[in-house]
């Protein structure tokens, strides 16, 4: 088989625990470029915490993509021109404010490159760290959401964090997407919108096929697209159950999984385009 496109989440998949790309990783992506393969970074983070690493691997020079905030946004990054963008009003935010309160979990959203939350905590503070993006504390929540905004965060302890998981995807089901990028991220955006339907558009664009795409992630905001893929890849440091799922397991993160996956399945038989 040859793969057109390569699509990578960042934490704890592209990227290592310092938050770089390793120096093998990087050669293998800039190669698989070289010979004509798309590489498409899919995060749960917002854009502006993706652009730094989308520059590192000249995705604006290869004519490359962004899948931003879950699938939420997908962004060219040769021209900055968004070609799918999906928000959740004021008044759908304004209801997870109350029913975090009712789950005793933390909340947080982004309005403009700012991440806004009413209660300062540890988990929002992990947030600011791994995308740079300053943090807003304000006296009231729900005053501070009067625009539609891309995503919603909940935030908690891993364990409870299951379990308010669960409740809610029962809850909410049909209204929206309900699914944790982190132990202790659940993260909500508008109903269908996943790394995989966001995927399916972004193919059908460019006329890349299912079966020619390789997706790699670790989570289980990562699934639909890891099921959706024609390859689909759980790093090594995955949960088992997404390991089960995945038509591949390679390496963790800290030990080239995605470098080991390019090497093998794109270096060693994509025809040179």
């Amino acid at each position: 088989m040859t793969y057109k496109m390569i699509v990578l989440d960042l934490d704890d998949t592209l990227l290592r625990d310092d938050q770089t790309i390793s120096p093998r990783t990087k050669e293998a992506l800039m190669k698989a470029q070289e010979m004509g393969v798309k590489v498409v970074l899919a995060s749960g983070r917002p854009t502006y915490a993706m652009t730094h690493i989308a520059e590192e691997l000249r995705l604006k020079e290869y004519g490359s993509f962004i899948l931003s905030f879950n699938g939420a946004k997908i962004i060219n990054c040769q021209t900055n021109e968004e070609l799918f963008s999906s928000t959740l009003p004021p008044e759908t935010v304004h209801r997870l404010y109350d029913i975090s309160r009712r789950e005793n979990v933390w909340i947080h959203t982004y309005v403009g490159n700012d991440i806004v939350t009413e209660e300062e905590n540890e988990f929002t503070d992990v947030e600011g760290n791994l995308t740079g993006m300053p943090i807003v504390k304000v006296e009231h929540f729900v005053n501070a959401v009067n625009e539609p905004v891309v995503k919603v965060l909940m935030l908690q302890e891993a364990n409870r964090l299951v379990e308010v998981e669960k409740k809610l995807q029962a809850e909410l089901d049909g209204e929206l997407s309900v699914m944790r990028s982190k132990p202790f991220f659940l993260e909500f955006t508008e109903v269908g919108v996943t790394k995989g339907t966001s995927l399916h558009l972004l193919i059908k664009k460019l006329g890349i096929k299912q079966e020619e795409v390789i997706a790699m992630g670790d989570s289980y905001n990562d699934l639909a697209m890891i099921e959706f893929a024609g390859l689909g890849v759980a790093m090594g440091n995955a949960p088992d159950d997404i390991k089960e799922i995945a038509n591949h397991v390679t390496d963790t993160n800290m030990n080239d999984g995605v470098a080991k996956v390019v090497e093998e399945f794109v270096l060693k038989t994509n025809v040179l385009v």
